[in-house]
Formats: C-alpha cells, structure tokens, sequence
C-alpha cells in the first residue's frame, strides 16, 4: 500500500514536471523561430490556460476523481487503522430540558426529572473521525453489516438493555413487531431469540448475571462446536452486589478469558482473526443516591464500583490490556450524559445503550474494512 501510494506521488510529481516544461520550453522553442513576443506570450497564456482548465474539470470526471479519493482515504484508513478503533467512544452528549414538557405540572405524575430532559449525542466532528468515515449507522447500513450473521448477547440488565436498542435499530420502523418484542424480551430472568429473515439475522439473548454463567456458556458452544459470529458479554453488578468481592471478580473474569482464549484465536492489533468478534459490556456509573433499595446502596458504593472497574482491567479480559475482547465503555457514556439520563441510579436511557450498539457497529464495520485492505495488499504486492 505504501509502495503504491509513492509511485502515485512520484506519478503526480512527474506530471507537475512535465508540465511546467510545456508551459517554459514550448514558448522559448517557439522564440528560437523568431515569432513574435506577443505571438509567444499568447500561445504561453493559452497553454496555462489550457492546464488550469483540466485541473479545474478534473473532479468532474469521476473515474478519474473517484479513484484519486479513494486511494486517498485508504491511505488514510490504513495508516490509522488501529487510531480508528481507538476513536469509536469519541462522543459528546447534549441534555438539554424537553421544551414541551416545561408547562408540564407536578401532578402529571413524570417519575423523575429523568423524564424531563432530551438527550442527544453525537461523534465530536474532527478530521480523524471523519477520515475513519465513523457515523450513525442508519437501518439499512446496519442490516447490511448484520446480514446472515449470528448474535449472541449475553449478561444482566444491561445487555437486556443493549438488545432491545439493536432490535430497534433493525426492527424500529415496526412498531407492532417492537411491541411484542419487548414483552418477550422482558420477562422477568429469562432468555430471548428472534430471526428476522428479511436479512438473515439470528439473535440470542441469554440472562447470564454472573460470570460464571457467561463460562459455562462458553462450555455449551465448545461441546457443540458452533459459535455466533458476533458475542457480547457483560457481568459483574449482581457481583458486586450480591459478593461484594472484586478479588474474587478478577479471579472469574481471568477464568472468562481463559476460556476465550482457548476457543477463538485473536490478534491483538484489530482482532482480524479473532471469529466471532468479542464484546465487553462495561459497568456503567452507578449513582449510589439514587438506587433504589437499601441493599443497593450498602453495597454498591462508590470506593466498591471503583474496586470492581479495577478488577476488570487487572484481570487483562479487555484488548486494551492484551485480552481478546473489546470494550463497549458504558461507564464514559453514562458518565458524559449524566445523572438526568437515569431514572434509577443505575438503569440509563436508551440513548446510552443506542450509542454503545453504534459503537459496536462501527467497530464492525472498521474491522471489515481493514480486512478487505489486507486482502489488497496481499493480491497487489
């Protein structure tokens, strides 16, 4: 990629050369026949002219502009390919009060000041993020992502959380569909499937609270050597409250990663190789004024969640400390939107769980491009 990106500026230096000859030595030639200098310098200002005129047009020819931009955007892909993963929780939030509920009274029963504020977010506009062509997926870019693969989702509340907003995004412009949807997907400490065969998709939703639960899943597969394309995980709240034991939480989530590590290969560069891609739900920020049982706020404290966050990166499960899963970062969404976007302490709007699955989208789509290129590259070195 990188030899192809020289010869073409070499090509283009060639061409700039070859023109300022044109313009220079065509007139002095025409000199040495004893024209005119207004002959000469008519002919020099028709040239330059001529040149300016196919520069300015260039763009409309697309075959010619089209390529042009899309080598450039390679180029720029393929060098940051690992910064683009590194940008994807690159985001900014605006909460702002709902304009149409100001006139709103105490005795329309809105449960908190949760329900009076918009919350809206965004990737920050910089020229990386745009170069790494990072966005909101809309619903057809993300069924075509999606097409024929097989999801699992697999924790507690927050991946319940996290399916429901991806099946919106799949199934949103469904309303009655969504409806039933949401009355499976919520029964109470139970798992969920669903395939919409428009596109090919199979998704499983297994309650798995602990960790313990996402290893012995693991188990299942390995007996039945079948495994989803794509795997997200995510366990520790009812850890924390229910052990109340980060040491303990480190040691299983070591054992998680074991596991994975045995039954899918992964590089630590992009996880190219790694089949299915692997996720981790993180914690969100717990606001311990706001839970909503006494047990909650004896145990989930603010020095214990920091405990517990620790125990996830010590445990080395994330690839960001050389493990084989890559972190959806609940806890910087929840943080950045802040506490008008929870209405317990600890459950957030569906906007927090909208950007984790445009996160994980993104990643997706930033992983299959990079393989595509390194297909490139080796048919064209």
């Amino acid at each position: 990629m990188m030899i192809t990106i020289t010869m073409m500026m070499l090509m283009a230096l060639m061409l700039g050369a070859a023109a300022a000859c044109i313009v220079v030595l065509v007139p002095l030639g025409m000199a040495g026949w004893h024209l005119s200098r207004n002959s000469v310098l008519l002919f020099s200002g028709a040239i330059l002219i001529t040149l300016s005129v196919c520069v300015h047009f260039t763009p409309y020819f697309s075959s010619v502009s089209d390529y042009v931009t899309s080598v450039s955007s390679v180029a720029v892909f393929h060098r940051n390919k690992s910064s683009c993963m590194n940008l994807i929780h690159r985001i900014h939030w605006e909460v702002k009060p709902n304009a149409s509920l100001l006139s709103f009274n105490a005795t329309q029963n809105l449960s908190s000041s949760f329900d009076f504020y918009e919350k809206h977010w965004d990737w920050s506009k910089t020229q990386r993020i745009k170069a790494c062509r990072i966005h909101k997926l809309s619903k057809p870019e993300a069924s075509h992502l999606i097409n024929g693969s097989w999801l699992l989702i697999a924790g507690d509340s927050q991946a319940r959380l996290f399916t429901l907003s991806l099946l919106n995004l799949i199934l949103g412009s469904e309303p009655q569909r969504m409806d039933s949807v949401k009355i499976a997907l919520f029964k109470r400490h139970s798992n969920y499937s669903i395939s919409v065969d428009e596109i090919g998709m199979k998704l499983d939703f297994v309650w798995a609270p602990s960790v313990l639960n996402l290893t012995h899943l693991l188990t299942d597969f390995k007996t039945k050597k079948k495994y989803p394309d794509v795997m997200v995980m995510g366990a520790g709240l009812w850890h924390m409250l229910h052990v109340s034991n980060p040491s303990d939480y480190e040691l299983v989530l070591q054992t998680l990663k074991s596991s994975l590590v045995s039954l899918f290969p992964f590089s630590t560069e992009l996880g190219i190789k790694a089949s299915p891609h692997l996720f981790w739900l993180g914690f969100p920020m717990l606001i311990n004024g706001m839970l909503n049982t006494h047990e909650k706020r004896v145990h989930m404290i603010d020095a214990m969640w920091h405990a517990y966050d620790r125990a996830l990166g010590e445990s080395r499960l994330l690839r960001q400390t050389g493990g084989p899963m890559i972190l959806l970062d609940i806890q910087s969404l929840t943080w950045n939107c802040g506490a008008h976007c929870t209405y317990d302490g600890m459950h957030y709007d569906t906007a927090i769980y909208e950007a984790a699955v445009q996160i994980m989208l993104n990643s997706l789509l930033i992983k299959s491009r990079h393989r595509h290129l390194s297909r490139q590259q080796f048919l064209f070195s």
